[in-house]
């Protein structure tokens, strides 16, 4: 039933038959069963109430101690700290007048020692008569605390106006000598990468490129470093680009992109020590995916020991530096035997056609023939060949006088005494030598394929052994370049940002050599120590001077040559780049 209007009551009786507010109307219903004796299910029909709500409001009188002070409460139910005061009234009324929403009026009221809930708010402006309050434009709405907004990433806004600000970023800023000289800036015309006019195609690699050097796990986490002005000034930009920018980005690129870009970045490193490609390592990857796309293929997971959907991978890994040197996440069932003369076309077009001075993998990178194949375009490998029950039996069938010990120099690993046997064998009509060995880790022999006639076995053997450091630096790939958090089920969008942990890596071992003590180190432990530091930024239209705040490890920052040069940095309009240390106050 309506509350009714004491102007519209047509005789006196109806006062008490259609009552005029909340409080009569709870009086008359409840009146109406306890004293009337009517059904429940009557009276709750006669006050507008459904049976199951009007039970409440009994149960809820029935339980009250003291009936005169039920209403005088706004509504049933209301906590009991909350009253209705004339002052509270007066302040939720003066408010709403104010614009104010309930949520507002609440939070007010809440700093000046009220506790009002937003609910009781709202009742109270129902009962003065006041509408529910419209949506309102943001300079409507009342000002309090909120999320800043960041300005647009825009490379015609960037600026080198003097100014000084404080960065948690400083660490980045000690891979600017390397990107300076290595022209990495130039990578992306090489892969001829898109661009726009307010994120040239550089700007948006090197800011693609600052994410997997400070280890920001996806794409959507810079959100927390919108407004660090260190970030966006390492990408010569006014802001770096928020994660919708960064995220559609990879939308617009193909495997033809990707495979430019490695092969640029491999045309910067020939000659250096860090792709020598005396010795490769080959292996293949499965990122898991926690969805169900249809679309991803099912792998076999090592770190979790099952096959589930997951994104195929293939990495290859300059045995003398421990460098990745090519990547591909857009292999599909059925292509991994092919992947192998892929890379070794890549590696033919950007090191004078050469190939590499061999190949070490192990039995799921290529098949038999791919084998075969191998042998017959002349490519040294090492790989290891599937123990299925006959090659165990044999091994099994050997007496102890065949194998002989052969001990291992210049490994770091327990097992340093294996036995081996050796014998040539005939796989697709190409004789290979075939080695069985034990006591290298594994319960059951393992069983290693060359093609190397003529290279000595304790080489061979010693060799393999070391395949087991592109597993450790797999291992830092994902902990630390977070290989494994997919940033799509698009395999072409994952592709570009494993080309980028190829760079990063290459960028983290070049540092890391010139860096007392931390050649050998993986790229967890170099962030941790030497880049994970905050750094003061003075900005002038000739210079940007970098100073670091002291850290235990700064020392050995200091002792390197980083520190001595001062490279004119192009895309800060050829600003020069200085570095200090903080001085002892």
């Amino acid at each position: 039933m309506p509350i009714g209007d004491s102007k519209t009551l047509t005789a006196p009786a109806d006062f008490f038959r259609i009552p005029g507010s909340t409080r009569q109307r709870q009086y008359e219903a409840l009146r109406a069963f306890f004293l009337e004796g009517r059904p429940s299910a009557e009276a709750a029909r006669a006050f507008g109430y459904a049976e199951g709500a009007f039970r409440v409001l009994c149960h809820q009188f029935r339980h009250n101690p003291r009936a005169r002070e039920f209403f005088q409460s706004a509504s049933i139910g209301r906590p009991p700290g909350v009253r209705r005061s004339e002052e509270v009234r007066a302040e939720v009324v003066a408010l709403r007048k104010k614009n104010y929403s309930v949520g507002d009026i609440s939070s007010a009221l809440s700093e000046r020692g009220m506790k009002v809930t937003p609910a009781a708010a709202r009742d109270i402006l129902r009962e003065e008569g006041f509408a529910p309050l419209p949506r309102r434009l943001d300079e409507e709405r009342p000002e309090h605390l909120g999320p800043a907004v960041q300005p647009v990433a825009d490379v015609r806004d960037f600026s080198l106006a003097p100014r000084e600000f404080v960065t948690a970023c400083g660490g980045l800023f000690l891979f600017v000598p390397d990107l300076v000289r290595l022209g990495v800036a130039d990578l992306a015309s090489a892969a001829t990468l898109p661009g726009s006019k307010p994120i040239p195609a550089s700007h948006a690699l090197l800011s693609a490129l600052a994410l997997k050097l400070w280890s920001i796990e996806r794409k959507s986490h810079v959100m927390s470093l919108v407004a660090d002005q260190g970030l966006a000034l390492f990408a010569g930009l006014n802001a770096i680009p928020k994660k919708s920018y960064l995220s559609e980005y990879s939308h617009r690129l193909e495997r033809r992109h990707t495979l430019r870009l490695l092969g640029a970045w491999q045309d910067k490193l020939a000659g250096s020590d860090l792709a020598t490609g005396d010795s490769i390592n080959l292996d293949f990857h499965s990122m898991p995916y926690a969805g169900e796309d249809p679309v991803v293929q099912k792998h076999y997971v090592a770190m979790r020991s099952r096959r589930q959907p997951s994104i195929l991978a293939f990495l290859a890994q300059d045995a003398t530096s421990n460098v990745f040197c090519y990547s591909n996440a857009d292999v599909r069932k059925g292509e991994e035997a092919e992947e192998v003369f892929r890379f070794l076309d890549f590696w033919a077009a950007h090191h004078g056609k050469k190939f590499p001075g061999e190949l070490v993998f192990d039995s799921k990178v290529t098949t038999y023939a791919g084998l075969a194949r191998l042998d017959a375009m002349g490519v040294p490998f090492i790989t290891l060949r599937r123990r299925d029950a006959r090659l165990l039996a044999e091994a099994r069938a050997l007496p102890p006088s065949a194998w002989r010990v052969v001990p291992l120099d210049k490994v770091t690993r327990k097992f340093r005494t294996p036995r081996v046997f050796e014998q040539p064998v005939t796989i697709a009509k190409h004789t290979l030598r075939q080695f069985f060995i034990k006591d290298l880790g594994h319960e059951e022999p393992t069983v290693l394929l060359t093609n190397q006639r003529t290279r000595p076995v304790k080489q061979l053997v010693t060799r393999y052994a070391q395949r087991m450091l592109i597993e450790n630096a797999l291992s830092d790939a994902v902990r630390f370049f977070h290989a494994n958090a997919l940033s799509s089920s698009v395999a072409m969008k994952v592709d570009f940002d494993l080309a980028l942990l190829v760079i990063a890596s290459g960028l983290y071992r070049r540092l890391a050599r010139g860096m007392r003590g931390y050649s050998e180190a993986q790229a967890r432990q170099i962030f941790r120590d030497l880049i994970e530091m905050p750094a003061t930024v003075r900005v002038s239209p000739e210079q940007i001077a970098v100073t670091f705040h002291r850290r235990a490890h700064l020392p050995i920052i200091l002792a390197s040559e980083v520190f001595k040069e001062t490279p004119s940095v192009p895309w800060w309009n050829g600003a020069s780049l200085v570095l200090r240390s903080e001085p002892r106050s």
